[in-house]
C-alpha cells in the first residue's frame, strides 16, 4: 500500500446468525433496516420521543437492555455528509412491534452537529435507516441489586434496564435527576417502579442524597449511571469514595465527547509505512491524512463502519473505546474502531503501536 494513492481499507463483516424457529430473524451487526416513524411524542419540552416500526407490520428482533441503535441522518442543512448518531432503545425488549428512542433537542452553539434537530423534524410516515441494536451496557445477571442513576436525556437506557429488571423479579432501585419534576420518561418509570422510583430535583439534590443512597446498598450491588460527563464522574467518584470496586460501576457515555484525547501512538499499515497518531488525532484521521480511504459514519465509535483488522503479533494492544464492539471481539485484539481507539503502551517499553490492515 503507498500513501500517496488512496486505498481503501475494508473491514470484514461479522457473519449473521440463522433466525430461530418463527421468530424475527436476528440482525447482522453491520445490516441495516428501513424503518418507519409510526408515532412521535412531544410531551417533555425539548424532547422528541419516536416509534419506528418495520412497514409491514412485522415484529423486530428482541435486544438486550441497555442497548442503542445507530440513525442515519443524510446531508442537508448545511451538512455536506451524513452523520450518525446512537440513540438509547427505551421500549420492549422482547420481539418488540417498534424501536422507541428519545431525542433531546441540541443547538449547535453546544457541539451538536445537526442530528437532533434533523430527528425533530420528522413525521409519522418518514422513513429512517438504522443499524441493528448493540448494546455496550448489558445489566450483570448475578447482581445482588441494580442500582440506576440517571439525569437529563440520560435516563434512556436506563428505561429497558428497569423494566427488564422487574420483569425478571431482580431487586432494582432507580434515581432520575430532573428538573421541575419534568423529565424524559418520568410517568413511565413511575408506573413501572412504583416505590422502587426516587425523583430528585437537580444536582444539588442528588449530592445530598448519595452518601446515603451509595453507603447502604447490599453487597453485589452494581451501580449504573448515565447522563452528563460531569454527572457521572460525580456519581462514580462519591462511590469510589465509599469502597466500591471498579468491577460494580458501570457508565454509559455517547461518542466522543466523553472521551480525552488520548496518547500518541504509531501504526503501520501492512505493507506500507509506519505512520505518527498525535494525541487528539484519531486513526481514522491519520490514515486519511496520508490518502487512505476508510469507510466511516459517525466518527462516534458507534456504527461500526470503520473496523480494521489488527496484527496482535506485531501491535502493543488495542485500547478499546467503542460502543461497538462486544466483549469476545475486545478479549480477541484483532481489530480496532478507527475513529475512537488507540494504541496501548507496551508495559515494558512503553511503546504504542498498532499495525492494522484491510
Amino acid at each position: 500500500m503507498s500513501a500517496t494513492a488512496p486505498t481503501a481499507l475494508r473491514a470484514a463483516t461479522p457473519p449473521t446468525a440463522l433466525p430461530a424457529p418463527g421468530l424475527p430473524a436476528p440482525l447482522g451487526a453491520g445490516e441495516r433496516l428501513a424503518l418507519v416513524v409510526v408515532a412521535v411524542d412531544d410531551s417533555v419540552p425539548g424532547v422528541r420521543s419516536l416509534s419506528l416500526a418495520r412497514p409491514d407490520g412485522g415484529a423486530l428482533p428482541s435486544w438486550t437492555p441497555g442497548s442503542h441503535v445507530v440513525v442515519e441522518v443524510p446531508p442537508g442543512a448545511g451538512r455536506e455528509r451524513r452523520l450518525a448518531n446512537a440513540y438509547s432503545l427505551t421500549g420492549e425488549t422482547v420481539h418488540p412491534s417498534a424501536y422507541t428512542v428519545s431525542v433531546l433537542r441540541r443547538d449547535p452553539e453546544e457541539g451538536a452537529a445537526g442530528g437532533s434537530a434533523w430527528v425533530h423534524g420528522l413525521a409519522v410516515g418518514d422513513t429512517v435507516t438504522t443499524t441493528a441494536p448493540r448494546s455496550a451496557f448489558p445489566p450483570v445477571q448475578g447482581a445482588t441489586r441494580h442500582l440506576l442513576v440517571g439525569a437529563g436525556i440520560g435516563i434512556t437506557p436506563l428505561v429497558s434496564h428497569l423494566r427488564s429488571a422487574l420483569r425478571w423479579g431482580r431487586d432494582v432501585q432507580l434515581v432520575q435527576v430532573c428538573r421541575g419534576g419534568r423529565g424524559a420518561h418520568l410517568d413511565e418509570v413511575r408506573a413501572l417502579g412504583g416505590d422502587r422510583v426516587t425523583v430528585l430535583d437537580g444536582r444539588a439534590a442528588l449530592a445530598a442524597h448519595l452518601p446515603a443512597l451509595l453507603g447502604d446498598q447490599p453487597i453485589g450491588t452494581h451501580l449504573y449511571t448515565c447522563g452528563p460527563a460531569d454527572f457521572m464522574d460525580a456519581v462514580l467518584a462519591a462511590a469510589r469514595a465509599l469502597g466500591w470496586p471498579e468491577s460494580r460501576l458501570h457508565l454509559e457515555h455517547f461518542g466522543l465527547a466523553a472521551l480525552d484525547p488520548g496518547d500518541p501512538f504509531t501504526v503501520t499499515v501492512t505493507g506500507g509505512p509506519t505512520l505518527e497518531v498525535p494525541s487528539g488525532t484519531s486513526l481514522l484521521e491519520a490514515l486519511e491524512q496520508q490518502g487512505y480511504d476508510v469507510p466511516h459514519l459517525c466518527r462516534q465509535g458507534v456504527c461500526g463502519e470503520c473496523r480494521l483488522r489488527v496484527a496482535p503479533a506485531a501491535s502493543t494492544g488495542v485500547h478499546h473505546r467503542d460502543l461497538y464492539l462486544d466483549d469476545a471481539a475486545r478479549a480477541a485484539g484483532d481489530c480496532v474502531m478507527a475513529c475512537v481507539s488507540r494504541a496501548l503502551p507496551d508495559p515494558a517499553t512503553g511503546r504504542a503501536h498498532l499495525e492494522v490492515s484491510p
